[in-house]
């Protein structure tokens, strides 16, 4: 099953349900879902806090009333988790990309944390600060957590896993160097976190390492590559994180990013403003981004 957040009635986060191929979406805040969603807040927050699962059961056995159909392309799509508690990042994390760099393997997961303050959703425009220099795009599987996790094992780590989408880590690479490798700064610019366009949930997924992860900017396909790839699994990672920072509903954990950075590139790709930036994975939908340069207003 699939879970959007949407822009609703008097602009409040909406929580929907994809339905058909893609085109339609069931409004779960609709009055005709009253009964249906009882208690619980129509967000996707309150979804995961509720048990996805729970979730996925009842809307599969449910009579959706066709007055709470809405057109995809009538909403305005937000990011599935508009303001995630937080993103646990794996730095180097896909064999192929370390072997472009010429690096080798890291003994054990480098992760760092990335404010859920800095996402944004489909169609929302990234913004490069006028005083960082090159700024590059990674596309990425990110995965969310459903319930919380502390030190927990890798054989029970899948279990706490909600579902999955599609994520591009823009990292201002001039920063992390000017700050000796340090990531706080170069992975925590504003409106540098796309994610969405939806929320798979985990029973949807075939295979999460088999998942082909492509990235272009205006049509120039420069990262073509597969989570098969990954050094440290998903498991892996979770078991690590839960071990140094609990991990709560609605938390996500972004795996990692394939070959075909910017900086690889001849002349490197580094991100420009005019530009638009697109991931798309099978299942998990098309990311779609236009780059702009500044820096957002404090509107909230």
């Amino acid at each position: 099953m699939r879970f959007v957040s949407f822009v609703g009635p008097q602009g409040a986060t909406t929580a929907g349900m994809v339905i058909g191929e893609s085109e339609q979406i069931v409004d779960l805040s609709h009055p005709a879902c009253k009964t249906l969603m009882g208690n619980t807040p129509a967000t996707v927050q309150a979804l995961l806090e509720h048990g996805i699962s729970h979730w996925v059961q009842r809307l599969e056995a449910a009579n959706i009333d066709t007055d709470a159909v809405k057109l995809l392309a009538d909403i305005e799509l937000l990011a599935p988790l508009p303001r995630p508690g937080k993103i646990v990042g794996a730095a180097f994390n896909f064999t192929d990309a370390l072997a472009e760099r010429g690096m080798p393997h890291p003994a054990e997961p480098v992760t760092f944390v990335r404010s859920g303050c800095t996402v944004i959703g489909p169609g929302a425009a990234i913004l490069l600060p006028p005083d960082v220099g090159n700024i590059g795009y990674e596309a990425e599987l990110a995965v969310v957590i459903g319930r919380r996790a502390l030190r927990v094992s890798r054989e029970q780590a899948m279990h706490y896993v909600a579902g999955y989408t599609l994520h591009n880590d823009v990292s201002g690479s001039d920063l992390v160097k000017r700050d000796g490798g340090n990531f706080v700064r170069g992975k925590n610019m504003p409106a540098s976190a796309p994610l969405g366009p939806w929320l798979l949930t985990a029973d949807a997924m075939p295979d999460p390492y088999a998942v082909n992860l492509k990235l272009d900017i205006d049509g120039r396909l420069l990262q073509n590559g597969s989570t098969a790839t990954m050094l440290f699994n998903i498991a892996d990672l979770i078991s690590y994180i839960s071990h140094r920072m609990p991990l709560e509903p609605g938390d996500v954990i972004a795996t990692g990013t394939p070959a075909g950075v910017a900086a690889m590139h001849r002349p490197a790709a580094w991100l420009a403003a005019g530009t638009t930036v697109s991931i798309e994975a099978p299942l998990l939908g098309r990311l779609v981004n236009p780059v702009l340069t500044g820096v957002p207003f404090l509107d909230r």
